[in-house]
C-alpha cells in the first residue's frame, strides 16, 4: 500500500473515531515523518469537496518541508513548498499575518506551490524562537522584533530564492495584513523583487515609493477604514513616479477577507477573485 493511501485511510479512521486535531496531527506526523508536512496535509484532507483520488493526487503534487535560510544575524525558519515535478520554478514569498507562521499560512503556501511556484513562507518570529504552537500571547513576541532587522530578514528571502537551485531567478512576494505591510516594505527595500501583491497591508511612506522597482498589485477590503486611509496617498505617489500598479477593492468585505480559517472575516467570492488575479499576475511577471 502506498503512503498516500495510508494517509487517506488514517484520515477516514479519524473521522469515524475522532482523536482531536492534536491527536490526529501526532498520528499523521508519525506517518509522514514531519509535523510540518502533516500540518500542510490537513487542509487537503479536510476538503470535503475532494474525492479520495483527488486528495491523493493533490498530496502527490506538492513537496513541502521546514527549512532555514541565512540572514544577517543567523538563520530564519521557513516553510517551503514546491511542485513535485519540474526542475525550475518561479518563486513566491508568502508573508504571514500578525499571528505568525500558522497552519493557515502553510496552507496558502502549498496552494501557491500547486499553482506552479517555488513558495517560501518565512517565520518572522525566528529571532525570538519562532511561532509557538499556542499563539494566544503571540503579540508579545512581535513586540520584541526590531522592525528594520525584520525587513532585512525578508529581503534576505528574496536573495535566497533568486539563487535557489530550483528557482528560475524570478521572485514575487505576497502577504496578508501585517504581511501585506511587510510585502510593501520588501518592495521598497529590494530592487531585485520582480512582483509584489500585498493584501490589505499598510502602505509605505510616499517618499519611499520611488525606490520600488517591482510592479504592484494591491488588494483591499471595502470596509477597512484604518488601512484604506493610506490608499489615496500611495496611489498618488505611484502615479507621480510612473510605477506599474493595480489596486483592487472588494465590495462587501472586511479586513482579512482571504483568511478561510477565520469564518467571521472570510469572504469566499472575494478571496477566490483576488487569488486568481494574484496567481495570474505572478505568472505574467515571473515567467
Amino acid at each position: 500500500m502506498v503512503m498516500d493511501e495510508k494517509i487517506i485511510e488514517l484520515f477516514d479512521e479519524d473521522r469515524k473515531q475522532p482523536a482531536g486535531r492534536r491527536g490526529f496531527l501526532k498520528k499523521l506526523a508519525l506517518l509522514t515523518g514531519s509535523t510540518v508536512v502533516a500540518s500542510a496535509l490537513i487542509p487537503v484532507l479536510e476538503d470535503q469537496t475532494l474525492s479520495a483520488s483527488e486528495k491523493k493526487k493533490k498530496i502527490q503534487e506538492i513537496l513541502a518541508e521546514s527549512i532555514t535560510y541565512p540572514i544577517e544575524s543567523g538563520e530564519m525558519k521557513a516553510f517551503l513548498a514546491r511542485p513535485s515535478k519540474g526542475k525550475k520554478f518561479p518563486a513566491v514569498i508568502v508573508i504571514h499575518e500578525n499571528r505568525g507562521l500558522v497552519p493557515h499560512i502553510q496552507d496558502v503556501t502549498r496552494r501557491m506551490a500547486q499553482e506552479g511556484f517555488l513558495s517560501l513562507a518565512p517565520d518572522a518570529l525566528s529571532p525570538v524562537g519562532g511561532t509557538p504552537e499556542d499563539i494566544s500571547n503571540v503579540g508579545e513576541l512581535f513586540a520584541k522584533l526590531d522592525n528594520k532587522q525584520t525587513v532585512k530578514n525578508f529581503v534576505a528571502a528574496v536573495n535566497y530564492l533568486k539563487t535557489h537551485p530550483l528557482s528560475n531567478g524570478k521572485v514575487g512576494c505576497t502577504g496578508f495584513c501585517w504581511g501585506g505591510a511587510m510585502t510593501n516594505q520588501v518592495a521598497v527595500n529590494s530592487p531585485d523583487l520582480d512582483a509584489a501583491a500585498p493584501y490589505y497591508g499598510r502602505q509605505p511612506e510616499a517618499e519611499d515609493v520611488p525606490k520600488i522597482k517591482a510592479p504592484i498589485m494591491a488588494h483591499y477590503a471595502e470596509n477597512d477604514e484604518r488601512i484604506n486611509a493610506g490608499i489615496e496617498k500611495f496611489e498618488e505617489a505611484l502615479k507621480q513616479n510612473n510605477k506599474e500598479y493595480q489596486i483592487f477593492k472588494y465590495p462587501g468585505t472586511g479586513h482579512a477577507f482571504n483568511n478561510d480559517s477565520n469564518p467571521a472575516r472570510y469572504n469566499a467570492e472575494a478571496a477566490k477573485l483576488a487569488w486568481s488575479r494574484t496567481v495570474e499576475f505572478f505568472k505574467q511577471k515571473l515567467k
